[in-house]
């Protein structure tokens, strides 16, 4: 699991204006910047489209790519990605 967050799917919280890439690998992205996704499993949780490909974070669900902040959501989105998107 990821060791700077916890995978509480019911957080409503506001997106940050900054957030750095699960368990803080990587710069800083910024949430408004098209290269920059919200985590679907982990909301709040964004990450560069960039380094989720080269890390096998995205999922592609009915014809929409998703991108995950870390391994951990990977496995969560599998099991019920219609509870993730619908969310977004």
């Amino acid at each position: 699991m990821c060791g700077e967050h916890s995978h509480d799917t019911e957080k409503t919280e506001a997106a940050p204006a900054q957030a750095s890439s699960c368990g803080g690998h990587g710069p800083a992205v910024t949430a408004t910047d098209d290269s920059v996704a919200e985590c679907p499993v982990m909301r709040g949780s964004y990450i560069a489209k960039a380094d989720a490909e080269a890390q096998g974070l995205v999922r592609d669900y009915n014809g929409q790519r998703y991108y995950l902040c870390c391994a951990a959501c990977g496995p969560l989105f599998d099991a019920d990605p219609e509870k993730y998107v619908s969310a977004l």
